[in-house]
């Protein structure tokens, strides 16, 4: 078992623009969301992390290097970089609704075997990545707290997964910008969600 301090990067210029959906734009932390990490640095001041990993974007990069107060620590991953949204990279859901129903209807039923953005990825390619950087810090930080920075998208994935829910009810779980859910993880995957949006 390991215990997974997940955080959610801090506010970005997409986020604060209607919530633009920002996936692979490496877009940097507003005014906002660096105050954001700065905030959850002192909330983390109790944890002693055996490691701390982030995507490498740099809304999350900062984040995780803010937060923890030892940048050079931070081991980059790109098995956490947010999904690929594909068409709707860069536009609010209103927009790409409009534009595209039908691809936003499917992702909603099942974005499991549903394209994101039509030409984005699939949610089993990401929960594959995903399942790959949780096993592997689960045998390799057994028993210790891990800090996890990555993004709203993946984390819900995660998330959902882990607990059991169908990947379809992701978007229940709502994670703030530069908030704190604490969780532990088991071997064989299971979540146990104690903390959310801290």
């Amino acid at each position: 078992m390991v215990t997974i301090c997940l955080l959610r990067h801090g506010e970005t210029a997409f986020n604060a623009d209607g919530n633009r959906y920002c996936g692979r734009t490496d877009v940097e932390l507003t005014a906002k969301g660096l105050s954001q990490a700065r905030r959850m640095s002192n909330l983390l001041n109790d944890f002693e992390f055996d490691a701390i990993y982030s995507s490498p974007l740099k809304r999350a990069k900062m984040t995780a290097e803010i937060a923890s107060g030892v940048p050079d620590r931070v081991v980059t991953d790109a098995r956490l970089i947010e999904i690929d949204f594909g068409n709707w990279e860069g536009k609010c859901s209103e927009e790409f609704m409009e534009e595209d129903p039908l691809a936003w209807q499917d992702w909603l039923r099942d974005p499991y075997t549903s394209r994101a953005g039509r030409v984005g990825e699939e949610g089993k390619e990401v929960l594959r990545r995903l399942h790959s950087f949780y096993q592997e810090i689960a045998l390799k930080h057994a028993g210790k707290t891990v800090l996890v920075v990555g993004h709203n998208g993946v984390n819900r994935f995660f998330l959902s997964d882990g607990l059991g829910m169908p990947l379809k009810n992701y978007r229940q779980i709502v994670q703030d910008n530069s908030s704190l859910t604490l969780l532990t993880l088991l071997q064989d995957g299971v979540v146990r969600l104690l903390k959310l949006n801290a």
